[in-house]
């Protein structure tokens, strides 16, 4: 999760779009995705600070609330026909907020995923979960939830959400090449075979590329988030903060991506 200094920002608003303007050879379809849809959404949500501060409340309120919001993301995602949602839950970069934060953040995260069928309600049986990043400095605890959720809902297919946890985007690149490097130096890989696609296969999940990232809260940068994979990535930015980002700004996410042009380089 990314936050920075407080400003105000505007609220939700209730317009909902029609997500099926723009035409089928503007945007990807693929994956059983309607047409129109992107079939991969990466989400930096930032702003629950900030959320919590405008009420007065603790910086957990407004971590809780962004929780909840990531819950009903995705499911008007599965709703809509999106097939990933990969989501920055917390960054390499979150371990230099303070140890309270850092340990609020922990437990809430060991909670959700403890209680995960719960959480997802009657989408419960449609979502799989994977949990993307470095594990080894995580509690014992927090990485027996992770690997008890990804078993739980491996056999589920209408929608996968990679919920990226102590990952940063140049921290993958390192953890692939020396991935690669490990290769080479036991003879099993020759560096004039590493490409683009030997690279990719060593990053921490084996998922499409997202075809659109959304970043709220008005902040215009990726964040060290999914550097490799964001190559030919559509960018949306909210200025709503995470906890209000609700379904009538993501169906305006999505038809803003319906309607651009994506050449990749042509």
């Amino acid at each position: 999760m990314t936050d920075d200094t407080f400003r105000d920002v505007p609220e939700a608003d209730n317009k909902v779009p029609d997500v099926s303007e723009g035409t089928s050879e503007n945007a990807r379809s693929d994956g059983g995705a309607p047409c129109g849809v992107p079939r991969h959404i990466a989400v930096i949500p930032d702003g629950n600070r900030r959320w919590a501060k405008r009420r007065m409340l603790p910086s957990a309120a407004g971590h809780k609330a962004g929780v909840e919001a990531f819950r009903k993301l995705l499911a008007h995602c599965t709703d809509i026909g999106v097939k990933y949602v990969t989501f920055y839950a917390f960054s390499t970069e979150n371990w230099k907020r303070s140890q309270a934060e850092v340990g609020t953040l922990m437990k809430l995260l060991l909670e959700k995923l403890l209680d995960v069928e719960k959480q997802m309600g009657s989408y419960r049986d449609k979502v799989r979960f994977l949990i993307s990043g470095d594990r080894s400095e995580l509690t014992p605890e927090l990485v027996a939830a992770i690997e008890e959720t990804e078993r739980k809902t491996a056999k589920n297919t209408e929608l996968t959400a990679v919920v990226c946890i102590n990952y940063g985007g140049r921290d993958e690149i390192v953890h692939a090449a020396r991935k690669l490097a490990e290769k080479v130096r036991d003879g099993s890989l020759k560096p004039e075979d590493i490409d683009e696609s030997a690279i990719s296969t060593e990053l921490y999940e084996s998922v499409p590329d997202p075809d659109l990232i959304i970043r709220t809260s008005g902040e215009l940068r990726l964040s060290n988030f999914l550097l490799w994979q964001s190559a030919y990535s559509e960018l949306y930015f909210s200025d709503l903060l995470w906890p209000d980002f609700n379904d009538a700004e993501l169906d305006k996410a999505v038809a803003e991506f319906a309607s651009r042009k994506r050449r990749y380089g042509k």
